[in-house]
């Protein structure tokens, strides 16, 4: 696994004789900042005592160089960059990731981690954004699937696309390309996360032999695959709403927290809303209940997410409100901010909680 968010945790019998071991140290004054460290890290990061939510920015590839002010923050540990399917695996069989090897490249100058998305749906219906043998080809059924999308808070509703995960054929080539991205990206990168189970599909009108159970059974397969690939950096999935399932009426939800405990594979989600009644009545409570038994909670504020308001106060929701629900209700360790967050829109570092 990466290194650890806290960096350094002892349990009481294991300060005691580090302790010990450090008094005898010849070096003494050495040894004795040595000790005050331990000592710091064990009150800090010991039983009892959650750590605040690490700050990585969210953005697209093509946006590094312009944030570089904002990737110097100290309060900045990383970024998750959201990479699409077609740009990955430019023709069947033909990967190109130059892109992640430039941006670990200009990441790793400034001693920033990388997480990468491995994107297989797109929120505007122009961006049929996986590649072109899976739309030509028979056997893979178009590769996409129109769907519809919420872009925010009071706005009017959106649609996009969502590859056919349930067609086993679409499925074994994303599967292909998390294998190919595991051989070069192992430990390299700090995680990889698969994008967002919901899909709203118009079920009326399909025509892909979409079914609510086998879509469950390929997000399922393809989660296994990516903890099957990347063995060393944090694998996440993302998981919000399931098609047909409201309140954990399939155990759908139910089941995805269950398996991804038993196989130590890390959760999340694209949206951070405190109390927001949809997420309530689904993956929230879930998250509150798995505190503790995941390996990596990470959740993201992106645009969307922006556009809600406090019904409290009346107004957009702030940093320390987002913060506070993330790590104190639903346990993340890690939040993806949006570079449109206000909050790193003033000078200066944001004041680390």
């Amino acid at each position: 696994m990466p290194g650890s968010l806290c960096l350094m945790r002892f349990k009481p019998g294991e300060f005691l004789y580090n302790s010990m071991l450090l008094i005898s140290h010849p070096h003494k004054r050495k040894a004795l900042r040595l000790l005050l460290a331990l000592l710091g890290a064990t009150l800090l990061c010991g039983p009892g005592r959650a750590s605040p939510p690490v700050n990585f920015l969210y953005t697209g590839s093509d946006d590094l160089a312009g944030i570089k002010k904002l990737l110097e923050r100290a309060d900045i540990a990383g970024v998750q960059i959201v990479y699409n399917w077609k740009d990955l695996e430019t023709g069947k069989d033909r990967y190109d990731f130059s892109q992640i090897e430039k941006d670990l490249e200009f990441l790793g100058r400034l001693k920033k981690k990388l997480f990468i998305q491995v994107q297989d749906r797109f929120f505007s219906p122009e961006a049929r954004n996986v590649p072109r043998y899976l739309q030509e080809e028979p056997a893979f059924g178009g590769g996409l699937a129109p769907q519809a999308d919420n872009p925010g808070e009071d706005l009017p509703a959106g649609s996009g696309w969502v590859a056919q995960q349930w067609n086993p054929q679409v499925r074994s080539r994303y599967q292909k390309l998390l294998r190919a991205l595991g051989k070069q990206f192992d430990g390299r990168v700090y995680g990889v996360n698969l994008p967002e189970t919901s899909a709203d599909l118009d079920l009326k009108n399909d025509k892909t032999g979409f079914s609510c159970d086998k879509y469950f059974s390929a997000e399922l397969e393809n989660i296994k695959a990516a903890k099957k690939a990347f063995k060393k950096s944090y694998v996440v999935q993302y998981v919000n709403f399931w098609p047909c399932e409201w309140e954990n009426d399939h155990n759908y939800m139910g089941r995805t927290f269950e398996f991804a405990a038993k196989n130590s594979i890390g959760l999340g989600g694209p949206d951070i809303v405190p109390g927001k009644k949809a997420q309530m009545k689904n993956s929230y409570p879930f998250f509150n209940r798995y505190k503790g038994k995941l390996p990596l909670v990470a959740m993201a504020v992106q645009e969307p997410t922006l556009t809600y308001t406090n019904p409290k106060t009346k107004k957009p929701f702030t940093k320390e409100e987002f913060s506070e629900f993330a790590e104190n209700y639903l346990g993340v360790k890690i939040i993806f901010w949006s570079i449109a967050s206000p909050w790193l829109a003033g000078s200066g570092e944001a004041v680390v909680r």
